[in-house]
């Protein structure tokens, strides 16, 4: 497999295709006035502490205070013995004990501001690297539960040794992310430096800047495409930007120093997205429908609760006979429904209706190939087998917003339904609220102001109820029409 990526930037936006094979695999977007405050590490000052609530307002300059809870204060334990969190059953020291009114306090952010709600908070501090997390206060050593039994007890003494060494400094806990679990030990010893060394400059920032300053900022898009997308198959990162370019070999050669010699400055005249025809492939992945190359067709239906997608034949009559139609749409549907759930970041949990197969060798070969594309995805997702209705339920970890919901926002004239009543129902509406009106208010004449095409109806088709509605309410009534005016929005003047 062959990789590559590309980064379009400007002040208020960066944009990131992975390309794998020629085809986009992956869109990842940040918007500069969007970005979430999870992660930050702050050298925060309590402002007020409420014994009742077992919670304290920490400032940490934002327009909020935010909030710790006594649950999200690392506790150190009598004797001096390394900070923890209370042990399961056991009651959490008081937080009047722990924290006092005007107190510095290094903490991070574990959830952003909601509302009226400010940041929730953590003394607990954790740094994430591209295959490891950096627990500094801590010195255990943990194996993502999502690696099998039996391979976290090799992995551990593998990363203990490792962890041991001083070549990469010393001190601290480290818990091995599920992407780290084929990782080289160079790859694990690289990791290790740069999580080190980065907590040592959050270190020396707390003992020289004043409380309410940030110390630690989560890494920007750019380069966490260094830290997390760029693997052994990159063959090369291409940049847009010559500014941006010269900051990401910087931090390349400081932390990264393997994939600094994969960035490429783009100097083209065309578009770097126009390379790939990125940006139709971004308005393609916000539609509904996904047509497949044998003539079949995906409907992909993204809900609040879960993610349907739909296989449909369409006009595909290439097989042999019914069923090898359908085994041969479900197989590309396969490929097709693994590449959409990376490329539309959907999360959460996914239903995929496939044809109804009739031959248990087909069902398993589809799903045999449905496994093998979503292998190649970087994150975490389980696959059931087929049900009887010859559905397939899965999952796929929820690790950013969906590309949607990034990008879009819900309809003003559906409100997210998908579909507006038509032009006939508008009618009949306005007929009623007509009849309505005219008992209550007594005025000279009723003018309804519609979009076009309802106004339209009531001159043609639908003109004989409305003149026999004028006739029997006893007031005239003329029409509006206005084209900045919903379909399903109207209004009634009292004139």
């Amino acid at each position: 497999m062959q990789q590559d990526i590309l980064i379009n930037w400007s002040p208020q936006e960066t944009r990131v295709a992975v390309v794998e094979n020629g085809a986009v695999q992956e869109l990842h977007v940040e918007r500069a006035l969007e970005r979430g405050l999870v992660g930050n590490v702050y050298l925060g000052k309590v402002a007020r502490v409420l014994p009742g609530m077992q919670s304290a307002f920490i400032d940490i300059g934002l327009e909020r205070a935010a909030f710790l809870h006594v649950a999200d204060v690392w506790q150190r334990q009598e004797g001096g013995e390394a900070p923890m969190f209370a042990r399961k059953g056991e009651p959490p020291v008081p937080i009047e004990k722990q924290v006092f009114e005007g107190q510095s306090l290094m903490v991070q952010v574990i959830k952003d501001p909601i509302g009226s709600k400010g940041a929730r908070l953590s003394t607990q501090i954790s740094i994430a690297g591209r295959l490891l997390v950096f627990l500094p206060q801590d010195d255990h050593i943990g194996i993502s539960q999502k690696i099998p039994q039996e391979e976290r007890d090799a992995l551990r003494a593998r990363l203990q040794a490792l962890v041991g060494d001083k070549s990469t400094g010393g001190g601290g806990g480290f818990i091995l992310r599920t992407n780290g679990e084929d990782a080289s030990d160079a790859e694990l010893a690289e990791d290790i430096a740069y999580l080190r060394k980065t907590w040592a400059g959050v270190r020396q920032a707390a003992l020289s800047r004043p409380p309410t300053s940030l110390l630690y900022q989560d890494l920007n898009l750019l380069q966490r495409v260094l830290r997390d997308l760029v693997g052994e198959e990159t063959q090369g990162i291409r940049l847009d930007s010559r500014e941006q370019f010269a900051l990401l070999q910087q931090f390349g050669r400081e932390f990264m120093p393997a994939a600094v010699a994969k960035l490429q400055l783009y100097k083209g005249e065309r578009p770097i997205f126009d390379l790939f025809a990125i940006d139709e492939e971004i308005a393609r992945a916000l539609g509904r429908r996904v047509d497949l190359k044998s003539g079949g067709y995906l409907i992909v239906d993204q809900t609040e609760a879960l993610t349907t997608i739909d296989v449909n034949t369409g006009g595909y009559v290439g097989a042999r006979n019914f069923d090898d139609t359908i085994f041969k749409t479900n197989l590309e549907a396969a490929g097709a429904i693994a590449r959409q759930l990376r490329l539309r970041n959907l999360g959460g949990i996914v239903i995929a209706d496939f044809i109804d197969m009739l031959r248990e060798d087909h069902q398993a070969a589809v799903l045999a190939e449905f496994k093998k594309q979503l292998a190649r995805d970087r994150v975490k997702t389980m696959v059931g087998g087929f049900s009887q209705l010859g559905l397939v339920e899965m999952t796929r970890k929820r690790t950013r917003e969906s590309l949607a919901h990034m990008l879009c926002e819900p309809c003003p004239n559906c409100h997210g339904v998908g579909e507006v009543k038509t032009a006939r129902t508008v009618c009949y509406d306005i007929l009623r609220e007509l009849l309505r009106e005219a008992r209550q208010f007594n005025p000279r004449e009723f003018r309804v102001v519609a979009s076009p095409k309802v106004v339209e109806l009531f001159l043609d088709e639908e003109s004989q109820h409305l003149a026999g509605l004028s006739d029997f309410i006893g007031k005239p009534i003329s029409l509006q029409a206005e084209t900045a005016v919903g379909q399903e929005q109207y209004d009634i003047v009292l004139l």
